[in-house]
């Protein structure tokens, strides 16, 4: 039978087919620690869960506008103008089922086919399957550890060509949990409007920064925020991972084709998840609150441990809940009987012989490194610290 070319050389989620291998391993009953999973380990807070309970219950059970209920659109631009000091309108807010699909429909609204758009290196793995599923082409910038996994305007203006039509700017990263400083954005969004480009900015982790603050690149003044898409949603910040509503914010223009696409794609977000969301973000403070301290120290000690284990080392991250660990010490070895020389040899033979799933950047856009997520408990971070140690011991 055949298949569609494009949808053929779309690759799978690599952070879905490790996370689906240790669930597989652990029905199995095998004693196996995960650390692939991107979502909080921590419940949904309760005064959520009673917004949409009372949601059922009020009958709000029935389609909403494409992009999404007045009253939750009214309550992103709100928030935008809290938190960030953004001016939007309702009608600039396309709501989505979850931040993933509102970047689908960017990709889809601004790109024709061979436009490129510029990824720096580390990226979330869908980034550039997104791209290619809306006809453009991913252009990836290497970026080095050194530099803290983060781009510079200098790089950033090199990189652009005559077909380059958009860049890709993630703060706080999946995978790096690095974060842009002030300046370091500024900078960026001078070349943005030099070259007249759109910037995606993803700031879905934007309240979980344990260093610096957050500052979105749309802040600099009007020529940069109308160039600018902010993806955002209430997956990370309120551990609402399955509930499945992200955000865009964008000039009217773009705002209203990517509305246009929802109607047909889609139709709407889920009605009572949207209810639950404009509770969501009235408040919340609290939780997050207790969610980033426990982050934090997980974080410290997971970057402790892996710095003091010979061969492996890793930066401390700013934001997020991911710890990139480089494992080019260790390539050229053999370790369970697997000699390893990629990123994935590792995570195979890691997960086959210590029982521990890590996520390889080979389809990050590093293949020197793998990602450790920490939004797992303090006790299995211990475990996993010890099995690595093990590991690498053999």
């Amino acid at each position: 039978m055949y298949v569609s070319k494009k949808a053929s050389n779309i690759q799978a989620s690599t952070t879905l087919a490790i996370d689906s291998k240790f669930k597989a391993m652990k029905a199995e009953g095998l004693d196996v620690v995960g650390f692939g999973a991107g979502e909080p380990d921590f419940e949904t807070p309760d005064y959520i869960k009673k917004a949409a309970i009372e949601a059922i219950q009020n009958g709000m059970t029935r389609y909403t506008p494409a992009a999404g209920t007045l009253e939750l659109r009214k309550a992103v631009c709100e928030k935008l103008s809290r938190e960030n000091g953004l001016s939007y309108e309702p009608a600039q807010i396309v709501v989505s089922n979850g931040a993933k699909h509102s970047l689908v429909n960017t990709f889809m609204a601004i790109l024709n086919p061979g436009d490129e758009v510029l990824i720096p290196a580390p990226f979330w793995v869908s980034y550039p399957e997104m791209i290619k599923i809306a006809d453009g082409v991913p252009v990836i910038m290497q970026t080095s550890e050194t530099d803290n996994f983060k781009v510079t305007a200098e790089e950033l203006k090199k990189a652009i060509t005559p077909k380059t039509r958009a860049v890709v700017l993630n703060s706080p990263s999946n995978p790096t949990g690095m974060v842009y400083t002030e300046d370091e954005l500024k900078a960026i969004a001078d070349v943005i409007v030099e070259h007249d480009l759109y910037v995606i900015s993803d700031e879905i982790y934007e309240h979980l920064i344990y260093e610096g603050k957050h500052v979105s690149i749309a802040s600099f003044g009007d020529e940069i925020k109308k160039r600018t898409i902010i993806i955002n949603g209430v997956s990370k910040t309120y551990a609402m991972t399955g509930w499945r509503i992200g955000y865009a914010a964008a000039c009217p223009e773009v705002a209203k084709v990517m509305a246009n696409l929802q109607s047909h794609a889609t139709s709407n977000p889920n009605s009572i998840a949207q209810a639950a969301t404009v509770a969501a973000l009235s408040g919340g403070e609290e939780e997050i609150a207790v969610m980033k301290k426990a982050f934090a120290e997980r974080r410290d000690y997971m970057v402790e441990r892996i710095n003091a284990i010979p061969g492996v080392s890793c930066k401390k991250p700013n934001g997020a809940f991911y710890v990139l660990m480089n494992i080019s010490g260790v390539k050229g070895r053999t370790i369970g009987g697997k000699r390893i020389e990629t990123s994935d040899d590792f995570a195979e033979a890691f997960l086959n012989v210590a029982k521990v799933a890590v996520v390889p950047c080979s389809g990050f856009g590093n293949d020197d490194f793998v990602r450790w997520s920490y939004a797992t408990s303090m006790e299995n971070i211990c475990e996993g610290m010890n099995r690595l140690e093990a590991f690498l011991a053999e």
